[in-house]
């Protein structure tokens, strides 16, 4: 057998890729990186790329930050491994599960640790049945989600994604059901008033709860700002609307915030950011910095204790992961949530959202751009073919695809999303670099929208 021996044929030879523009990896091959330097990483080559995805939404600290790497070796010198089971866990664990609510919006509740926040948002699923069903209710089990919505690739959460792309594994399961996307710019109606637009979405909703039966539906499950869906704010209102619905008929409301928590929009937790208060929020991604792979599902004090209730009714709650409450993940996930609230991540956030929103707006002007949304340090700028009409390019194009792959030539990571270009690059990020995004960003939009206009 003859091995390949460039990285990228070695990559594409034993690799399975995830969410990956297949054309493009034939065409241009794996960006195969050995290590970062602050918000840059830098490839096989010795080429360095501003990683304005922050990884994958989750580098917020950068990917070398001495104080998060001196937090990992020291636990893995002191106790690197253990689990949460049997009525053990480590120290590490219980000192995250009070800080945890300590910044949470709630008054007291409860943690549960898992690897991801798939598992995370797969649990909290799980939880909601297995509470109803102690409570006398074991057909309430249907799941609310919005169309655009990104939960999760577990078989549950990716039930709850509300994207066009599961239907290839038959999914989404029974049961899971997907209400219209609050994405006012692209789905409101012609002449309707974004309230107007938020009443009808609460009209919806009523709707659906009185086709299906409150005493049907376990729970309702919204990210404050759809990341995956492409960086969709809700419609000014929208939570106020929605929650007096959910609170009258019994639903929980559940806030997936595995993008949205820890600083991204600007606030700990994007239910701040949006006025409102869940029964639950679901955690992952910056709750370690990416320096280790954990989620968590935070219970609020009413769904603490009715969970609470039904595990002592059986004596147990028969759900877990080998690695749930893992103390070299807690350890630095306490390291990270530090470095965010108190050495200035989330302030730095909060002091150059005003000129990332700015330079977006400048950039709206071009012709071919139909919106930029966001918050905070999540952005979107949505390629359009007609402005006026909002008409969006030829998908044979790939112009979003095109955009990040020019952008990567310039040595500027962004992403994809549909028809838009997302930016959401880690919280160190400097006026000078946010400068350099914004000068090669341009430069790819012009040579792109130039070679398909």
């Amino acid at each position: 057998m003859n091995q390949p021996q460039s990285w990228e044929a070695r990559a594409e030879e034993f690799s399975l890729y995830g969410f990956t523009d297949m054309p493009s990896v034939h065409d241009r091959g794996t960006v195969v990186v050995t290590h970062g330097e602050g918000p840059y990483v830098v490839d096989v080559h010795g080429r360095r790329y501003l990683d304005a995805n922050s990884g994958l939404w989750n580098m917020v600290a950068g990917f070398d930050h001495k104080g998060m790497i001196d937090a990992a070796k020291a636990q893995y010198e002191r106790f690197p491994g253990y689990h949460a089971f049997f009525g053990r866990m480590s120290d590490q664990t219980v000192m995250l599960s009070e800080k945890l609510v300590e910044v949470s919006p709630f008054a007291s509740g409860k943690v549960f640790y898992t690897n991801s926040g798939s598992e995370a948002n797969d649990t909290m699923v799980k939880m909601l049945w297995f509470l109803h069903a102690a409570e006398g209710k074991p057909q309430k089990r249907k799941i609310l989600t919005r169309w655009n919505a990104y939960h999760g690739v577990t078989a549950v959460s990716a039930s709850m994604t509300g994207k066009p792309y599961n239907s290839v594994f038959g999914l989404p399961m029974e049961g899971f059901i997907h209400l219209t996307c609050p994405h006012y710019w692209r789905f409101g109606e012609k002449d309707e008033t974004e309230e107007q637009f938020v009443a009808r979405l609460a009209r919806e909703l009523e709707d659906v709860i009185a086709r299906e039966g409150a005493d049907t539906i376990a729970g309702f499950f919204a990210e404050p700002v759809q990341g995956a869906g492409g960086v969709i704010p809700p419609a000014k209102g929208y939570f106020q609307a929605i929650l007096p619905i959910l609170k009258k008929h019994d639903i929980p409301m559940i806030s997936d915030e595995v993008i949205t928590g820890f600083g991204r929009t600007g606030n700990t937790w994007g239910a701040e950011t949006y006025g409102f208060m869940p029964d639950a929020i679901i955690s992952s991604k910056n709750l370690t910095a990416g320096f280790f792979p954990m989620g968590a599902v935070i219970l609020g004090p009413e769904l603490a204790k009715r969970v609470g209730d039904a595990v002592e009714a059986i004596e147990e709650f028969p759900h877990g992961f080998t690695a749930s409450g893992h103390p070299v993940g807690c350890a630095i996930a306490l390291k990270a949530i530090d470095v965010v609230m108190n050495e200035g991540l989330a302030q730095n956030v909060r002091d150059l959202a005003p000129r990332f929103e700015q330079e977006l707006q400048r950039l709206a002007q071009k012709p071919n751009i139909g919106e930029y949304r966001g918050v905070g340090f999540m952005w979107a700028l949505e390629a359009v073919k007609d402005k006026a009409t909002k008409t969006p390019f030829d998908g044979k194009l790939s112009v979003s695809e095109r955009i990040a792959n020019t952008c990567t030539d310039l040595g500027l990571i962004c992403r994809p999303l549909g028809q838009s270009v997302v930016l959401a690059p880690p919280f160190i990020l400097t006026a000078a670099q946010m400068d350099e995004m914004f000068q090669k960003l341009e430069a790819a939009l012009d040579k792109v929208f130039a070679e398909v206009a």
